[in-house]
């Protein structure tokens, strides 16, 4: 994509303030380098509970189950009194394996900083673009897709990374597959898409990774060490459309998050479609050099600078920091105010010469260090959500942006009750 329109959004829930959001968009096609692989990391910074034992292998061998994800953390509930951690989740959308070798780069950063992440892997990039026809979009002909089909060795390279990111502790969501948005001249993007729809487009997302053995043909490449369909419990929709309709078929697939509403705020996360999925957004956090917000995500950073993936390189330096500056000024608000988790959400592009990768490796190196901060995915978070006394969530929920408790965590947690 080389150039982007730019619209701006109100946030969830807010009512006076203007974003300079938009919709967020897929990125991480083309074929994969040699080095695209990196290294391999070992941990999350979590104690490991259990090393993967011998796969067994499932349907055509394309994926497995190794027993229970290595590198995951016990969640605690939280002692009277006792202040939250900083949780904060890195996302991929589309987590692909890129020219650059951005995913191999980013499983390296997380390992050196023991950092869990998630990846939302668009179904399609486990099937190769001359087996197109086998996919069917919703409203669309078949084969379509508004971002590409991978080549035959990035594919191969895209199922070695996943593997390798679920094996150190890393969550593997879904990102769907074709990315219909709205601005579609056919106006048949996912914003218009039924239950029904939104239930074929995940069954064929999931009958891609569970089939890419059959659809490549590839015999020199280990199964996915997991079984999709059970490790598959949440998703972000393209361009943060469509959750709505989406919602009913999560639900009745079981899943336990979605991070797909257009746009929230800095505080503690709530249930929807009758308390049965965590909503977990990306949020509105302080733009510097301007009095909006922005949306927590590379693509929008970008869309309020440059508008286009290739601007005026003498800015970039500039708009870097900037990118920086606004991730941190969201973690700084949360962290020293309600520790309400903050959600950032990324691409693999190299955009404006790769300041937004940039931008991310030295925020997740600032906030690293910090203390009580914890690095994780989708899923850890919600795991820990889930052990919490419902009369602490509820409280937690009572702080707005930037609030912190009057009296301190102490008093405010001193006394809760089941």
């Amino acid at each position: 994509m080389s150039s982007i329109s730019r619209r701006t959004v109100l946030s969830a829930g807010a009512a006076t303030a203007a974003l300079g959001v938009v919709t967020a968009c897929s990125g991480g096609g083309g074929s994969a380098s040699k080095d695209a692989q990196g290294g391999r990391a070992s941990a999350t910074g979590t104690q490991p509970t259990v090393q993967p034992v011998k796969a067994t292998p499932l349907g055509d061998g394309s994926t497995s189950d190794s027993g229970i994800q290595p590198n995951q953390p016990k969640p605690e509930k939280l002692k009277p009194g006792e202040q939250p951690p900083q949780f904060v989740v890195f996302s991929w959308d589309g987590a692909g394996a890129t020219d650059d070798g951005q995913f191999g780069r980013f499983l390296k950063i997380a390992e050196e900083h023991k950092a869990a992440m998630t990846f939302f892997l668009s179904g399609i990039y486990t099937l190769p673009k001359e087996k197109a026809n086998l996919y069917h979009p919703p409203r669309h002909s078949v084969g379509a897709s508004d971002i590409p089909f991978l080549s035959g060795n990035a594919v191969r390279n895209t199922v070695k990374l996943i593997s390798q990111a679920w094996l150190d502790g890393h969550e593997i969501g879904t990102h769907f597959n074709g990315h219909f948005c709205s601005s579609r001249s056919d106006h048949n993007g996912v914003n218009k898409w039924t239950p029904e729809d939104w239930e074929s487009e995940i069954q064929q997302a999931i009958s891609f990774v569970t089939g890419w053995r059959t659809n490549t043909g590839f015999s020199d490449v280990e199964p996915l060490p997991f079984d999709y369909r059970k490790e598959l419990i949440g998703g972000r929709t393209p361009c943060l459309e469509g959750q709505k309709a989406l919602l009913p078929t999560a639900a009745k697939l079981g899943w336990r998050y979605d991070a797909s509403s257009p746009g929230g705020q800095q505080i503690w996360p709530q249930k929807v479609q009758d308390g049965k999925i965590w909503d977990l957004p990306l949020q509105a956090i302080p733009f510097p050099g301007h009095t909006f917000q922005v949306l927590s995500m590379d693509y929008n950073m970008l869309a309020n600078q440059s508008r286009t993936t290739k601007g005026d390189p003498a800015r970039y330096g500039e708009w870097r920091a900037q990118a920086k500056g606004a991730y941190m000024a969201g973690f700084e608000r949360a962290y020293t105010t309600n520790r309400a988790p903050l959600f950032i959400g990324n691409h693999f592009e190299q955009w404006n010469g790769g300041i937004y990768m940039d931008a991310v490796e030295e925020t997740m190196k600032e906030i690293a260090a910090k203390p009580d901060v914890r690095l994780v995915s989708f899923r850890q978070l919600v795991e820990w959500l889930d052990v919490q006394d419902e009369s602490t969530l509820r409280k937690l929920r009572t702080l707005g942006v930037g609030k912190a408790p009057a009296d301190g965590w102490q008093a405010f947690l001193g006394a809760t009750t089941g």
